[in-house]
């Protein structure tokens, strides 16, 4: 079983990172908190979840690289709930930063994990209830704050994705376009996709 990876970042792109280490470059599927992590490092270290993939006509060895060893045990804890995939749950952990994810389910907050493409209702019960004991009896219980509250009013989660989209269709990568709309939105919850978008271009980097 591989623990971590650590090495020459060569390559990296919002969904995959390429490390090299003795020789041999390492493609691992990514998040988009990994990715803003990770962005500025020439040398870096991924903590490593094996996918394996047998029985089918094609046979399947994929690898997943987390900045964390909590944002890898939060992906581990997420494929164990019914109806959350892979992708799905990369996705969750793209959309949610570690400390924001154990708080919407120890929250119950259901229209956060809603807002996140892919995720019905049924389903974002589902990771509630299989998952609220677990991160509260676990070391993921550490990303949470002190006498948790209900989290915060969250932001129009089709906005924010619309003025994503826009951005990423510009030229601009997600992950700084994510953090400037994120930060728009909160301040301003009721603009619109396009007056997101043009306040976006004025702050992006």
């Amino acid at each position: 079983m591989i623990e971590y990876i650590r090495g020459e970042l060569t390559d990296l792109t919002p969904a995959m990172a390429v490390v090299e280490a003795a020789g041999v470059g390492y493609a691992l599927n990514i998040s988009l908190n990994t990715y803003t992590a990770i962005q500025a490092k020439k040398e870096v270290r991924l903590y490593v979840h094996e996918s394996i993939v047998t029985g089918g006509r094609d046979d399947s060895f994929t690898l997943y690289g987390f900045s964390t060893k909590s944002e890898r045990e939060l992906y581990r804890q997420l494929i164990t709930v019914s109806g959350v995939g892979a992708n799905t749950a990369r996705m969750i952990l793209s959309s949610l930063s570690p400390s924001e994810l154990c708080t919407v389910i120890a929250t119950g907050d259901e229209r956060t994990l809603k807002g996140v493409k892919g995720i019905g209702q049924r389903t974002a019960q589902r990771i509630i209830v299989d998952l609220k004991d677990k991160i509260a009896n676990s070391d993921l219980a550490q990303q949470l704050p002190a006498g948790t509250a209900p989290v915060a009013e969250p932001v129009n989660q089709e906005v924010r994705s619309e003025a994503i989209g826009a951005l990423t269709m510009l030229g601009f990568s997600p992950a700084p376009s994510s953090k400037v709309v994120n930060e728009i939105l909160k301040a301003q919850p009721d603009l619109p996709v396009e007056q997101v978008v043009k306040l976006a271009l004025k702050q992006i980097k």
